[in-house]
């Protein structure tokens, strides 16, 4: 698939191992999410542009470089906000702009409910961070929301995508590269990732 990485760190795939078992606990739950998300930072954020600088250590001037882009991450409310620490390890300067979406449990269709960006845009990448990709509307309404905002180099993050989640961000916005840990058999007819894991948002924050 065109502009889909699927991880193949053997630590990634460890870890979501133990994150599908369902007696896995919601303490340590949410720590598998946040280190899979460090992981999959370092391998989506290869590609950022740096510029150089000149570094005096304690015995010469060198040549190095630091990032030209600002990152902003964008969880989509709420089971996103378990990957932003991950990402901030990595990038402790990045913004983090919260996106409110949920899906509607009857027509599976993104209801956006919150949304406080500023008028102009304050970063040039944004990483939109979603444990799951189910059908792809609540991911394809926030890369809507930034393209408005003005924003030109949108990833999505996420854990596990489904190939209708997959399809359907493509379908709208094909440009937009997709970073996951799996990709999963499809959708079940209420719109949960078969094999998946569950609801993330639930079992992080212990609300099942």
């Amino acid at each position: 698939m065109e502009k889909v990485f699927v991880s193949q760190h053997p630590l990634i795939a460890h870890k979501l191992g133990i994150l599908r078992d369902k007696n896995t606990e919601h303490q340590k739950f949410r720590e598998l999410v946040k280190e899979i998300a460090g992981l999959l930072a370092y391998e989506v954020t290869a590609d950022l542009l740096t510029e150089p600088v000149q570094v005096e250590t304690p015995l010469a001037v060198t040549s190095c470089v630091v990032l030209k882009e600002k990152v902003g991450l964008v969880p989509i409310l709420r089971a996103g906000l378990g990957m932003v620490e991950g990402f901030w390890g990595f990038i402790p300067s990045a913004e983090v702009w919260h996106i409110g979406i949920y899906r509607d449990e009857h027509t599976l269709k993104p209801v956006e409910y919150y949304n406080k960006l500023p008028t102009e845009p304050t970063v040039s990448v944004c990483l939109i961070l979603d444990p799951m990709l189910a059908t792809g509307g609540s991911a394809s309404a926030t890369v809507d929301v930034l393209k408005r905002w003005g924003v030109k180099k949108i990833k999505f993050v996420g854990l596990i995508g489904a190939p209708e989640g997959i399809a359907q961000l493509h379908k709208k916005h094909p440009e937009v590269p997709i970073h996951l840990a799996s990709v999963d058999v499809r959708l079940n007819d209420i719109g949960y990732i078969l094999p998946g894991l569950g609801d993330a948002g639930d079992r992080q924050f212990g609300t099942a």
